[in-house]
């Protein structure tokens, strides 16, 4: 029955897309309204947890000012055109484009929504290919390129991230992270706080390293303040006292880990009595923590977005596994362990225990030759090629799900470069602050009107599950799904017929990919698979066609108790797969068949960090660093009335030693300035939380920009941190942007 014409009330299960907690709800809906939301509480993978964000898929999907359908600029303005006016619009501007100039005048820009929908994540790449441009940017070189690229090449796989078994462990020890508000970042753990609560009750320990006391260290057993961007340092002493006090513990891995003796030759130059001037943790304290590490029987430590945005984030990101190794904790019940999920996860595919491992430099951006990691360029590099003629010049862009003028540093430069564009196509559902640059903006439907799968999450989850979430609503007639949208888009990109059918270009371009995957010359496998698959296409077809061929699979018919998507369609909540197991070496894909604990270009970088110190600011000024909400894991959450309410959360946090030195108080209004002169006015909040020489202002705000339609968010409208950070400035293995660390001054404000 029609959703939207009943008024009887009804219960939905759904998987919500806000956040990579990924938590099952129970929608409950009446006359094709949302009644009310709660927690599910039978979901074996959440168990009943429900954050704000999941309440507010109600608003976001009555949200007047999300998008409903496509919207043509003309003259200055943004007007509704149909489907068809809109596939013609870019029939004739984006084609004559790639035929003038070739495919790299196109570029692609996606972001982290994307990793929340299936039908985002998996045809943009469709798109990519299509479109064979090398200007591919996106959310991850802002936030966890460096964990994927050491996760790499240690193991094989950009997705090969360990997480901590936090049901088990006896002592976490988390660097630059803040799960208590994010329930995990590459770390899928929702009610994170529950789970912090039952380790402490427990017997074991909670210890938090940060430059602010957050809300996660609030709730620890310990709390240690660390001078941004100096987490490289931090490590080494950890990683030089487990050799130097001979606390490098044996574990089932040691046949499987090579470079070990390179390890320890590297880090005899940093011992904690000297990385203790650049961290400013005392180097007894380090021994400590380095000792509570070796000798805790089950214990684990985690690092997340501080610690990934720091000039040396690939760095941080690989010491933090070496720290696992050399404790024996990793891949063992209660450590560092591997996720296996039920679908999509290449280290589940193939011949087990090696593989090809990734390739590196295989090409550079045309202008800071920056290089490509993961088929990506460092989003930081997006403005030069767009403002910089010559042959390759960026000349139109498509975003999908992405804002990066309030996402990406200097967004105001990035912003005056997109009007420089011969063409911008978004797909996006608001009208914001990056596509009111856009020509078009093609919309999508509510969350609530399309079903969910999670394609990236299972690969992080602190249980191995299967779970699949319906529509709760039906689509109005008009609206295609995001991955009819992007096929059409493929389609017309490759110069072919856009106005087939969608589903026979869908089944096209699965053919080609399983022909190509399989070796299959002559299209028998193929087409054995196609005609096991039917009747389904789109997301349906590649799940079942994912979850099959799986590690729990069915393996299309040869194992008749394995997951198909009936079977997980069938369970109302899920299927528990289990607490996690050990996975090495049936998980590495390396050319060695080893975890590599000494790749050579992290090796290279550890012998130039000798010469090197962090961030570092004068006697007036301060080191500006983030930090994360529950309510505002988006921009554009912050026009959803359930997460805007309650006190102002785009305020810069500072110690009240350094508001009084300038003369400021709690509550004033002050200036923040960077050293190019470029300043915001902002709200002031003074608290001993912020360590002193500190200060916090937080991501995704800015919402003061003409030609937006977001009503909710512009009644507050907050200030840009990315608006004062140096674009210039990334990590130099995996090109993420340096977020943390840079240098500000404080002042009052002009009479």
């Amino acid at each position: 029955m029609n959703t939207r014409e009943t008024n009887a009330p009804r219960g939905h299960y759904r998987i919500c897309p806000l956040c990579e907690a990924c938590c099952g709800l129970q929608v409950q809906t009446a006359g094709g309204r949302v009644t009310g939301i709660r927690g599910a509480q039978d979901d074996p993978f959440s168990e009943g947890f429900l954050c704000p964000k999941g309440i507010s898929l109600k608003d976001l999907h009555e949200d007047p000012d999300r998008l409903r359908q496509p919207l043509l600029k003309r003259n200055g303005r943004h007007e509704p055109v149909s489907w068809e006016q809109a596939f013609e619009e870019i029939e004739r501007r984006l084609r004559p484009l790639i035929e003038a100039h070739g495919p790299d005048a196109v570029a692609l820009s996606f972001g982290n929504p994307a990793a929340h929908k299936v039908g985002l994540l998996a045809y943009t790449p469709r798109l990519a290919r299509a479109l064979g441009t090398r200007n591919v940017f996106s959310a991850s070189t802002l936030d966890q390129m460096p964990k994927q690229l050491s996760s790499a090449l240690m193991y094989g796989h950009w997705l090969s991230i360990p997480v901590p078994d936090l049901p088990r462990t006896d002592l976490l020890v988390v660097l630059g992270a803040n799960p208590m508000v994010s329930n995990g970042s590459l770390w899928t753990v929702p009610d994170f706080r529950g789970k912090a609560r039952a380790l402490r009750e427990r017997g074991g320990r909670l210890i938090v390293i940060d430059p602010r006391r957050t809300e996660t260290a609030a709730a620890a057993d310990e709390h240690l303040f660390i001078r941004p961007g100096s987490d490289v340092w931090l490590l080494l002493g950890l990683v030089h006292t487990l050799f130097d006090e001979g606390l490098v513990r044996s574990s089932p891995l040691d046949a499987w880990v090579q470079g070990l003796e390179e390890i320890r030759s590297a880090v005899t130059a940093y011992p904690p009595e000297s990385t203790a001037l650049h961290c400013g943790i005392p180097a007894p304290e380090q021994r400590r923590i380095a000792r509570l590490l070796a000798t805790t029987p089950r214990a684990s430590l985690y690092a997340r977005i501080g610690s990934c945005t720091q000039r040396h984030g690939t760095l941080n990101s690989w010491l933090v596994d070496v720290v696992n190794i050399l404790c024996g904790q990793l891949d063992q019940p209660g450590g560092a362990m591997f996720p296996k999920a039920a679908a999509f996860a290449v280290n589940t595919q193939g011949r087990p225990g090696s593989g090809r491992g990734v390739s590196l430099g295989r090409r550079k951006s045309r202008v800071s030759g920056a290089p490509e990691v993961f088929g990506e360029l460092p989003m930081v590099c997006l403005a030069e090629e767009i403002e910089t003629p010559g042959e390759g010049q960026v000349r139109a862009l498509i975003t999908v799900a992405s804002n990066p003028v309030l996402s990406a540093p200097n967004g105001p430069r990035l912003a005056q470069a997109l009007d420089g564009l011969d063409f911008m196509l978004s797909l996006d559902i608001y009208l914001n602050e990056t596509t009111r640059h856009a020509d078009l903006i093609l919309p999508a439907p509510s969350p609530l009107e399309d079903l969910h799968y999670d394609i990236a999450f299972g690969q992080l989850s602190w249980r191995n599950h299967a779970r699949y979430s319906a529509p709760v609503f039906e689509r109005p007639a008009d609206m295609p799904e995001e991955w009819e949208t992007l096929t059409r888009l493929a389609a017309l990109a490759a110069g072919a017929d856009w106005r087939q059918p969608v589903d026979q270009l869908d089944t096209a371009a699965l053919r080609q990919e399983l022909r190509h995957q399989l070796k299959d010359s002559e299209g028998t496998q193929s087409e054995a698979l196609l005609a096991a698959l039917a009747p389904r296409v789109g997301p349906q077809r590649l799940i079942d066609l994912a979850l099959r061929s799986g590690p729990y699979g069915d393996q299309f018919g040869r194992k008749p108790d394995g997951l198909t998507l009936d079977r997980v369609q069938a369970a109302p909540h899920g299927i528990d797969l289990g607490e996690l197991q050990p996975r090495v070496p049936e998980l590495l894909r390396t050319p060695s068949g080893c975890i590599e604990l000494a790749p050579a270009p992290f090796m290279a970088a550890l012998g130039a960090l000798a010469g090197d110190a962090p961030p570092s600011c004068g006697p007036d000024e301060l080191l500006l660093i983030g930090r994360r909400d529950t309510r505002s894991g988006n921009s554009w959450m912050h026009n959803l009335p359930v997460l805007a309410k309650g006190p102002d959360r785009s305020a810069l946090i500072v110690h009240p030693d350094d508001a009084h030195q300038r003369g400021l108080r709690d509550g004033d209004r002050a200036l923040l300035r960077n050293a190019a002169g470029t300043s915001l006015e902002v709200l002031l909040q003074c608290s001993d939380e912020m360590m002193p020489g500190v200060a916090s202002l937080p991501h995704g705000w800015g919402h003061d920009l003409p030609g937006t339609r977001l009503s909710v968010a512009q009644l507050r409208p907050g200030a840009n941190l990315n608006a004062l950070l140096d674009e210039r400035l990334r990590d130099p293995q995996s090109g993420n942007a340096v977020l943390s660390g840079q240098p500000v001054t404080l002042s009052a404000l002009p009479a």
